[in-house]
């Protein structure tokens, strides 16, 4: 019945803002959430619109791989 790959899998998602600032030290973290997709209706990389403590703002979070 089920199959060998998940349909849900577990993506961490990562600030852009913040990665990007890494060379001015200007933030002292990255932000990151974790989330879960469905492989079968977003094959493509995750992006959403969260808030980023170090930024203080809403910036958007990428997929990074694990």
């Amino acid at each position: 019945m089920a199959k060998g790959k998940d349909v849900r899998v577990t993506v961490i998602l990562e600030c852009t803002g913040c990665a990007r600032k890494d060379f001015n030290k200007k933030s002292t973290g990255i932000s990151r959430y974790i989330t879960q997709k469905n492989r079968h209706n977003t094959p493509n990389r995750l992006e959403l619109r969260k808030f980023c403590p170090y930024c203080s703002k809403y910036m958007i979070h990428g997929e990074i791989k694990k």
